[in-house]
């Protein structure tokens, strides 16, 4: 089988259309196509179903997707290792993490380790989706709950807590509500309670302990897909929702409300792949990690 049409179908499997497949690839989207064309007719099945929305595959391509995904963790793999072996602090190193916490924290912190290792070239891919680690998507990843793959090493840095607040903006023009159950009556920001790569498991917590049904009906309820932007939508005076404590600590205008109702910390974690251990760039990250962790709690 061809190397380069199994890579092109790999890709295709991956994003579920031509187009995607192309971007990712470098490549047109008439020659992918093309390339897929040519190994159903060289294989004799069909590997896609096509439709209006996209590519799905068919039984026998997600057991070719199957066996190419196995082969090519493989590979990168072996890669992985071979460039660790040079043991130096030099290269290349992508952290992928929660898009929030990229912005509203690392990105104040990472200038200390970029001057103590000025050859290391860092990538930050700020994105909740998880990426698979094994396929080098990424090479180490700063996750907000505990990876259940067994081939991880999983580091807890840290606890985040958060707490209710608002903007003193906002406290001025509608008042502080006295009681828990008074937020009921005022506008709240939040996550969306479903159809979200949440960054954290309870990220719905304040509608669920108000019971309040987030189905996209209430004008009270104002719903943003990234922390970050709830954030920003706080500190603006836009309404009372939940936010990280280093966020309130470092912003002068928001107001701790009912600090015994808080839901339980999240746990922060710095993950990468067993075989990556020796790897100097992501052991001098981890331990950066673990020193400049501290500020988050």
């Amino acid at each position: 089988m061809d190397w380069d049409k199994l890579r092109i179908f790999y890709a295709v499997a991956q994003a579920g259309s031509f187009t995607r497949a192309g971007e990712m690839l470098g490549l047109q989207q008439s020659s992918v196509s093309r390339q897929i064309s040519t190994l159903e007719e060289s294989l004799g099945i069909q590997l896609f179903q096509r439709h209006a929305r996209g590519l799905v595959l068919t039984e026998q391509g997600e057991m070719l997707h199957h066996t190419a995904e196995s082969i090519f963790a493989q590979l990168s793999q072996v890669e992985a290792k071979l460039t660790d072996t040079k043991d130096v602090a030099a290269g290349p190193l992508q952290i992928t993490m929660p898009g929030f916490l990229g912005v509203t924290w690392l990105a104040k912190h990472i200038g200390a380790f970029h001057d103590e290792h000025p050859d290391i070239a860092i990538t930050f891919l700020l994105d909740d989706r998880v990426l698979n680690l094994g396929m080098r998507e990424a090479d180490a990843a700063i996750r907000l709950y505990k990876p259940e793959q067994q081939d991880l090493i999983q580091r807890q840095v840290t606890n985040l807590h958060f707490s209710i607040c608002a903007s003193k903006d906002y406290l001025q023009k509608r008042g502080t509500p006295k009681e828990f159950a008074d937020l009921r009556n005022h506008r709240l920001v939040t996550l969306p309670a479903h159809g979200l790569n949440a960054p954290f498991k309870d990220h719905a917590w304040l509608t669920h302990k108000l019971k309040i049904a987030d189905e996209g009906q209430n004008p009270n309820l104002v719903r943003i897909t990234t922390l970050t932007g709830v954030s920003y939508a706080i500190s603006a005076g836009l309404g009372i929702g939940l936010l990280p404590d280093y966020l309130i600590r470092e912003n002068k205008n928001l107001v701790t409300l009912f600090p015994e109702e808080k839901p339980d910390p999240v746990a922060v974690y710095f993950v990468y792949p067993e075989g990556r251990k020796n790897a100097r760039r992501i052991t001098l990250f981890r331990d950066f990690l673990l020193k400049t962790a501290q500020t988050l709690a």
